[in-house]
């Protein structure tokens, strides 16, 4: 039998790649026994609760927190290029029709690759450290343009211009509703935006990785993180987790229906993480921003996590069962009046700066991401039959 000589250099790793290291990062980590997770060197969760979204998003792409100077600079470059190029505004009704009950996310996968095409994206591969910057900065600017836009279209709405005026989080609110949000509504989706931007080596943000290894262009990479991000076991769970709540209803179901689940194998949404053994600090942090809110949905919300945590205990003993990001981002996202299809949208509108920050120190890097795979099919070489 011939010998498999990649076979034989092959290192076998866990399923799911869990806990192999691929690469070094300065971008940020997730210590999940400590229940702590960071960009560069500051605390996320310290990051949403006294900076801005411009100001983290220039710690991740230019690798320091602004001054006042450079704050105003930065602020008025990404708010001008919201604005959308002529031939991708033109093309968005098409878009939105196409995607159908799919919805913005579905649509943002084609809208990206028009404005990479529209805006002259060349491979990272071919183009300088400043133009891959550059080609960053424009798609981030310009993704919650592009979900608002398409969602509105959705429902027979028109798109909303952006303004220039507004901060990121208040102008994405602006043109997903028309109005001009409140303070208290437009801070309480800035502090998700900001702990949402990113966290460790997910799956989309690996797969944006991955891509920008083989040299494409940044809106391919993109492309990939969106398609990543769109899966119901990752970005696509908060407002599932809101649906879990509805469908519990009230108080006196809560035991009965966790159980009845639990025992069926099913998994509670909103509920345990991959990395972490502790409370998720995301979810620590949004469940005390939907308390400053307060009313039923948010005393619901508690009693039913104080349950199900103990439930889990029980009957999942030794395992450390928390709520995650998407349980009280859910919530919180609830009680701004963002409707439940822009639920996964507006973790895209955050997190792709996280995957831009990624992109720029991916292309860094010339070797390109190529793992192996184990064949366990019928033994070859087996004889072609013949046609009969």
């Amino acid at each position: 039998m011939p010998i498999n000589r990649a076979a034989s250099t092959s290192v076998d790793v866990p399923r799911g790649l869990a806990g192999v290291v691929v690469t070094d990062t300065s971008l940020g980590d997730v210590r999940g026994l400590e229940g702590f997770y960071h960009y560069r060197q500051y605390s996320a969760v310290e990051l949403a609760q006294t900076r801005g979204f411009e100001d983290v998003w220039h710690l991740m792409v230019h690798g320091e927190l602004p001054d006042v100077e450079q704050r105003a600079d930065f602020t008025a470059r990404t708010a001008a290029l919201r604005r959308l190029p002529d031939g991708v505004r033109a093309t968005l009704p098409a878009v939105a029709a196409a995607a159908g009950r799919s919805g913005p996310l579905a649509g943002l996968r084609t809208a990206l690759s028009l404005l990479g095409a529209a805006k002259g994206f060349r491979p990272v591969y071919d183009i300088d450290p400043e133009q891959r910057r550059t080609d960053t900065v424009t798609a981030s600017a310009a993704v919650p343009t592009l979900l608002t836009a398409l969602y509105r279209l959705g429902q027979g709405l028109d798109p909303v211009e952006p303004r220039e005026d507004l901060s990121y989080a208040a102008n994405y609110l602006y043109m997903l509703t028309g109005s001009e949000p409140d303070a208290a509504r437009t801070r309480a989706i800035e502090q998700y935006l900001i702990s949402t931007i990113d966290h460790g080596f997910n799956a989309s943000t690996f797969t944006a990785r991955v891509i920008t290894s083989t040299g494409a262009d940044v809106a391919a990479a993109l492309v990939g993180a969106v398609g990543a991000l769109s899966g119901p076991l990752h970005g696509g769970a908060p407002s599932r987790a809101l649906d879990t709540l509805d469908a519990i209803g009230t108080s006196e179901r809560i035991d009965s229906w966790i159980r009845e689940r639990v025992l069926a194998g099913d998994r509670i949404m909103g509920f345990g993480h991959p990395v972490y053994r502790t409370e998720d600090p995301r979810s620590r942090m949004l469940r005390g921003i939907a308390k400053q809110f307060g009313g039923p949905l948010v005393d619901f919300a508690v009693e039913v996590e104080r349950h199900v945590e103990a439930i889990l205990a029980e009957l999942k003993p030794g395992r450390e069962l928390h709520t995650n990001v998407e349980f009280y981002a859910g919530v919180v996202m609830e009680l701004c009046g963002l409707p439940r299809e822009m639920f996964t949208p507006t973790f895209a509108a955050a997190r792709v700066v996280g995957w831009s920050a990624n992109i720029l120190e991916q292309a860094e890097d010339p070797k390109i991401i190529r793992p192996a795979a184990r064949y366990v099919g019928p033994v070859p070489p087996v004889a072609v039959p013949l046609m009969v």
